[in-house]
Parts: C-alpha cells; sequence; structure tokens
C-alpha cells in the first residue's frame, strides 16, 4: 500500500496537509506528487483538486481517496 500526496506548490491547504501527515505515522509509503509536474499521474486518479489523497493497492488500484484539508482525526478514522 502506498497513499498518493498530490499537492502543489502554490496550494495553502496543501502545505497544512503536509504538517498534518508529518505527525502521523503511516504504516505505508507516502509519495508525494506535484500536480504541476505530474499531470499524467492527476488524470490517472482523476485528481480534480488538491490537495487530493489516495491510498492505492500493491496493483496502483485505488483504494480510498479523500480531497481537501483534513485532520489528524479525520485521517486516522479514514485511512488507518
Amino acid at each position: 500500500m502506498k497513499l498518493l500526496k498530490f499537492h502543489a506548490t502554490w496550494c495553502a491547504p496543501c502545505k497544512m496537509l503536509s504538517k498534518t501527515l508529518s505527525t502521523i505515522e503511516l504504516p505505508f509509503e507516502l509519495v508525494d506528487i506535484d500536480i504541476d509536474e505530474n499531470i499524467e499521474q492527476a488524470q490517472k486518479y482523476t485528481v480534480r483538486g488538491v490537495p487530493t489523497l489516495v491510498l492505492v493497492d500493491d496493483e496502483g488500484k485505488a483504494v480510498t481517496t479523500h480531497v481537501g484539508a483534513i485532520t489528524k482525526e479525520q485521517f486516522q478514522a479514514k485511512f488507518l
């Protein structure tokens, strides 16, 4: 399992999400994907807004998705 974090350097909620995720011990790999540099990856997972989190299985299929800012508690309830 991997957690894909789609973000942009100009996105304030993305920066807030990064701070939130830094306080959580993740049981899977976190992969940062800048949508401005990786348009094809964003299209593959139908990213329509940032930040977007996509938990993918070992085959790369989306298991859980969340768009927008998220609190630590909300993240833990949805992804852990």
